[in-house]
């Protein structure tokens, strides 16, 4: 298994306890629950409590061991995986899932300038960076243009628009608690998009809504302005025009060019994505699997491809976990179907939108419940849920005083 994210953590349980030696390879050691990354960077949340230690995980599977490295290449012919530390591991059989990483789509000064949200060293710097500015603009408002900061946050959908309710709820506690001088008037927070609409792989009523609550919170949102340049002090638009910023967080879309599954000597599409068979193996090496972001995964066989979506993820490493095991039985592999559970989106404290498969949109106070309640059953460990299940109780009463601390090492890390 190389990649310890959800794809490849499913995989890795469904053997756990099976008569197979299993080696889950990854470069950190421990578990991240990406979807409340966002928290992290709002300091909503501390990092120890979306990250698990992935040895802890499995504990009890004394047949599943972890191999801390980074992948950075594989011999196909050969079934070795090559680690940077320069050792080969064997293998039988090999699932990919190393996800994906950031896209900037080729906007000038994006990579280099804006920042995303997609790792927890991600998150962790732009809680740094965010509290920092905060801090800068209490002492120095001259030297912000309107005499507040002002965030930019590049793309609408669920990490844009969770990210941007959670920045409005940000300042709103560090001035009204913190009793930073910072003048809420002129601070801002901006939502832009290519598109016209916020939020839009979910049905329209739930982005209306969702645009509707960010704007009734002083989020300023910006549809049908793309990105053309991103610098240290803003952004500009394909119109011309000029945004100065503090900074842009950057939430415009995933690929997997640049990660370990992107070194495969296979065939590739849109976003880098892997393509994979009706079983989720490589065609051709019937052995590998790819899973999760990285691939391609069918929603039906046959089908488009499903969305990069943590649901998505886990179906189909347990999908692979199952067809290896088949393999060995020596019976026929069985096609992958993902079953779609509905897709959610928080906008802020007591507001979110919950889109099943079928039936109506659950928003407001009672779809953020099931937002907590969702993401509180699939949170790793323990303690990462009795400590976050408090954390929110107490938001939901009112903002708790949180961890709003720069730890940073204030010669490299801004």
């Amino acid at each position: 298994m190389i990649g310890g994210g959800f794809a490849g953590l499913a995989a890795a349980r469904r053997l756990g306890g099976h008569p197979l030696e299993v080696t889950l390879v990854d470069q950190h050691n421990f578990h991240t629950f990406l979807p409340l990354l966002y928290q992290v960077a709002t300091a909503g949340l501390e990092p120890a409590d979306v990250a698990y230690p992935v040895r802890t995980v499995f504990g009890r599977d004394p047949n599943v061991m972890f191999r801390h490295g980074r992948a950075t290449g594989v011999d196909l012919e050969a079934r070795l995986v090559t680690l940077a530390d320069g050792d080969a591991l064997a293998y039988d059989h090999l699932v990919v899932a190393t996800g994906a990483a950031a896209q900037f789509s080729g906007v000038p000064g994006a990579a280099e300038h804006a920042r995303p949200l997609y790792t927890l060293g991600d998150a962790r710097r732009l809680r740094n960076h965010l509290l920092a500015t905060l801090e800068a603009a209490d002492a120095h408002p001259e030297s912000f243009d309107g005499g507040a900061p002002v965030f930019v946050v590049v793309g609408a959908g669920p990490t844009g628009v969770e990210t941007a309710g959670a920045l409005v709820e940000l300042l709103d506690v560090c001035i009204r608690r913190d009793r930073l001088r910072i003048d809420p008037g002129r601070s801002r927070v901006v939502l832009v998009d290519a598109g016209d609409s916020v939020l839009p792989s979910f049905r329209a009523e739930a982005g209306r809504y969702a645009a509707g609550t960010l704007t009734g919170r002083g989020v300023e949102i910006r549809l049908a302005h793309p990105v053309a340049e991103v610098s240290p002090h803003g952004v500009r638009f394909a119109d011309g025009q000029w945004l100065t910023a503090a900074a842009v967080v950057w939430a415009g879309g995933v690929t997997v060019d640049g990660t370990f599954a992107a070194t495969l000597p296979v065939a590739k599409g849109r976003g880098g994505r892997i393509a994979v068979g009706h079983d989720l193996s490589v065609t051709g090496h019937p052995e590998v699997y790819v899973v999760g972001d990285a691939a391609a995964v069918p929603a039906l066989p046959g089908g488009p491809a499903a969305p990069q979506l943590a649901q998505v993820a886990i179906q189909s490493g347990d999908h692979a976990a199952r067809q290896i095991l088949r393999r060995v039985a020596g019976v026929p592999t069985n096609p992958f179907t993902y079953i779609d559970k509905g897709i959610m989106a928080a906008i802020g404290r007591r507001a979110a939108v919950a889109q099943p498969r079928r039936g109506p949109v659950v928003r407001g106070t009672l779809g953020w419940l099931a937002w907590l309640g969702l993401h509180l059953v699939y949170l790793v460990g323990f303690r990462n849920r009795l400590t976050v299940l408090v954390n929110w109780f107490w938001r939901y009463l009112d903002w708790p005083s949180g961890p709003r601390l720069i730890v940073a090492d204030a010669e490299t890390e801004p």
